[in-house]
């Protein structure tokens, strides 16, 4: 009689216990037929890697997915195809370094967010490199800086990594 308790509790927990969890790819088209989305649902959740279409079926948007969250690195582009902007997400929040490029694709400036908003330095560019640097604490603006030295007096370039 133990040895069936036994066989019977051993296979419950093997078995009897585990939840499939279903995994399918998934796509979503506009009305013209256009693809509008693709990526992973787990359980009906947006989980690894997601792509996003403009109406005009260039690429908007991609990055990873976790329990509907974004995460890792993401890119977006405009409608003409141009990066727009690229970085990090924790949770579904901006984290880390962002960057934000022009209508042409030219890196305008770089911050750094946490929880979303600009916390810590963002750096402005032109053609010719670094026009100006500015630092933040949640979202408000401390201090900026136009030239290179007095930023490098005041600041430990460690931090901008």
């Amino acid at each position: 009689m133990s040895v069936k308790v036994l066989i019977t509790v051993t296979l419950f927990l093997f078995f009897g216990n585990t939840r499939e969890e279903k995994s399918h790819y998934f796509k979503e088209y506009y009305q013209t037929g256009i693809p509008k989305a693709e990526g992973w649902l787990k359980n009906g959740s947006k989980t690894g890697y997601w792509k996003f279409y403009h109406k005009n079926g260039k690429l908007a948007e991609q990055g990873h997915y976790r329990k509907d969250l974004r995460e890792k690195y993401w890119y977006f582009f405009s409608e003409k195809g141009v990066r727009s902007k690229e970085g990090h997400y924790k949770k579904g929040q901006k984290i880390d370094w962002w960057l934000f490029y022009d209508q042409f694709g030219r890196l305008d400036y770089k911050c750094q967010l946490s929880n979303g908003q600009k916390n810590g330095y963002c750096i402005q560019y032109d053609q010719t490199g670094i026009t100006s640097a500015s630092k933040y604490r949640n979202g408000r603006k401390l201090k900026d800086w136009y030239d290179l030295n007095s930023f490098r007096k005041e600041n430990a370039l460690s931090d901008l990594k």
